[in-house]
């Protein structure tokens, strides 16, 4: 019963505009208060670091990277780690590593972690009842350069669940909070600074440009971790070359009860019929899609790998990505394999969903519409492969600092310089 009213409000709540920012403001008042009367209570520990990923989807992206690193660093021998999970019991594996605890997110013990970490490190907004005290830096990763524009740059917005004044007033509440914002380009600098208005909340040196951390891993990874990795995804697939299909969610898709939707707007007969021979397809929903998607009848050919925690893994074992207004593109061209764009909606999301940063022209790969010309594409592609100068070109102007030394930089920055 209690589960039917709460939808029922949010059902009412997306058609009311103001009826849901007062609820918002109501609650978000409420649960604010009450953290920020635990936390002043608490004393900050400087050797205590909270992490978190997608506010607690996963483990991966570049909290992952910075942990990792600090495991093994001297420096941080006396330092504790605390991560924060939606389901910790399937992340149990990482109390074995040294000084390292788990807890669930939106508890007793989380709001304890938070309150008492001297660092926050995280690659998604915090939620907007914590608030750092004065001596706790909050470090916003984000987790991807942008195609689609963030923040203060929505010129439009068809978002299900919050209007654009709504989307304006959380990314200020972001900007107020944190201490630094990790860039990995001149050009994510630019639309960072103007997604968050940087200058007009005084921070302008909030920036830290020295590369992704989290794509270290797709610079180092040995052709042994590659092949391992390969085995353990997909099994014994013989030659067959594997196919990364990573669309990114639609704004306007929305489900009461259930979250932001995805309909796979591909004919996935149609691409076994005529690549079943020769290619796989590992097909990853973005992370904020509720996915429940149903690929039984394509069993041996598609491979549902929405819940592989770090997608990094699918990065380095496949040869070649199909996506369609992802950031995931602008990581993958570390790895000079080929690229498709499939933009069979891209009218509505260019003009009425979300508009772009970059001019498509741009893109490292060829746009395709329909599922014939998809096809055709990826038969066309060269075994021996070799990127172009426009994709060498691409990878220069929005990738310059990822060279496998990110995570070092953004560590010294943060707790050294």
């Amino acid at each position: 019963m209690k589960e039917k009213v709460i939808n029922l409000l949010k059902a009412f709540a997306r058609n009311h505009e103001g009826f849901r920012i007062f609820a918002r403001k109501l609650s978000g008042n409420v649960k604010t208060r009450r953290y920020k009367k635990g936390s002043r209570k608490t004393k900050t520990d400087k050797h205590l670091i909270y992490f978190n990923t997608f506010s607690g989807r996963s483990y991966a992206d570049t909290p992952k990277a910075i942990y990792e690193y600090m495991l093994k660093d001297e420096r941080f021998k006396d330092y504790r780690f605390v991560w924060m999970f939606e389901h910790p019991e399937k992340y149990r594996f990482l109390e074995k590593n040294r000084d390292t605890v788990l807890v669930k997110r939106e508890t007793k013990a989380e709001f304890k972690a938070a309150q008492e970490a001297g660092y926050w490190i995280t690659n998604y907004r915090m939620l907007d009842k914590y608030i750092p005290k004065d001596d706790q830096v909050y470090v916003q990763c984000w987790h991807g350069t942008p195609l689609k524009r963030l923040g203060f740059d929505l010129e439009n917005s068809d978002n299900a669940m919050n209007s654009q004044q709504e989307i304006f007033e959380r990314y200020k509440k972001d900007t107020l909070r944190f201490k630094y914002i990790i860039s990995p380009s001149p050009f994510a600098t630019e639309k960072f600074s103007s997604a968050w208005k940087l200058k007009e909340f005084g921070k302008e040196d909030a920036v830290i440009e020295e590369g992704y951390p989290r794509n270290d891993r797709l610079i180092n990874a040995s052709k042994e971790e590659v092949q391992q990795l390969r085995q353990k995804v997909a099994g014994d697939i013989g030659n067959k070359k594997i196919i990364l299909y990573a669309p990114t969610w639609r704004d306007n898709q929305y489900t009461n009860g259930v979250g932001y939707t995805y309909k796979t707007e591909i004919d996935f007969d149609l691409l076994q019929r005529e690549l079943g021979n020769d290619y796989i397809i590992l097909f990853r929903a973005h992370y904020l899609v509720a996915h429940d998607f149903d690929f039984d009848r394509y069993k041996g050919f598609v491979y549902d790998v929405s819940d592989h925690d770090d997608i990094n893994d699918l990065y380095l074992i496949s040869d070649l990505l199909v996506t369609d207004y992802s950031s995931v593109f602008f990581d993958y061209a570390n790895l000079k394999r080929p690229m498709l764009f499939y933009m069979y909606d891209i009218e509505d999301y260019r003009d009425d969903i979300r508009g772009f940063y970059i001019d498509l022209d741009e893109l490292p790969g060829q746009i395709v519409y329909d599922e014939t010309s998809l096809i055709s594409d990826i038969r066309s592609i060269p075994d021996d492969y070799e990127p172009d100068e426009k994709y060498m070109a691409f990878r220069k102007k929005y990738n310059p600092l990822d060279d496998g030394n990110a995570t070092a930089r953004t560590i010294e920055k943060i707790f050294f310089d």
